[in-house]
């Protein structure tokens, strides 16, 4: 299987370029890489999903899987008296938000590497996001649910990204098994934005 995304070490060569991207009424310069996803640009279901979540100024947030920080740091924009803890396993994204948050002026973010949610499970949040690894196999995807129930505080809610050809049913299934209540808040272009409440 060749290398991809979800890997600790990508081992690619690197290829940084700048993207400029609009989300929520702001304009962010992003450096990005090969070896992390959607290197070209913040792509159309981590954009829906930005367009679509809904968070209290003083909300605390995790983004499971953030990439090169495109969620996250939209996020921590909408939270200005709140917090955002961003996670990756991947090494280079994890650089690359760092890099990306100082770039973008953007301060109250902690930035850690982890593998799903390993580093964070003492912490609680009042919603996690996610646009999950689907090339890391359903059973990976399902782990990041189980484990934002663990840490959300009641009436938390985790807000998810999903395409209907990539495991939207089974990702529906498995929400409603654990979430007291689970929403399809949007569908565009075979995206899903689920919000699942605890």
């Amino acid at each position: 299987m060749s290398e991809h995304y979800y890997t600790q070490r990508p081992t690619v060569k690197r290829d940084v370029h700048t993207t400029q991207e609009e989300l929520r009424g702001k304009t962010f310069t992003f450096l990005t890489d090969a070896g992390v996803f959607s290197k070209k640009g913040v792509d159309y279901g981590s954009k829906h999903l930005i367009e679509t979540m809904q968070l209290r100024e003083d909300a605390k947030v995790l983004d499971v899987g953030c990439g090169y920080g495109p969620i996250g740091l939209s996020a921590a924009v909408m939270c200005p008296k709140g917090h955002v803890t961003m996670v990756d396993i991947n090494e280079r994204a994890i650089e690359l938000s760092a890099d990306n948050a100082r770039r973008n002026g953007i301060t109250n973010v902690t930035i850690l590497q982890s593998d799903l949610l390993e580093q964070v499970k003492e912490q609680r949040f009042d919603a996690v996001l996610t646009n999950p690894p689907i090339r890391a196999g359903k059973e990976v995807v399902h782990r990041i649910f189980v484990d934002a129930y663990d840490c959300l505080v009641d009436g938390g809610s985790i807000w998810v990204v999903i395409q209907k050809k990539q495991g939207a049913p089974s990702a529906m299934k498995k929400l409603e098994s654990l979430y007291s209540e689970v929403v399809e808040v949007s569908k565009d272009k075979g995206y899903k934005i689920l919000k699942a409440t605890k």
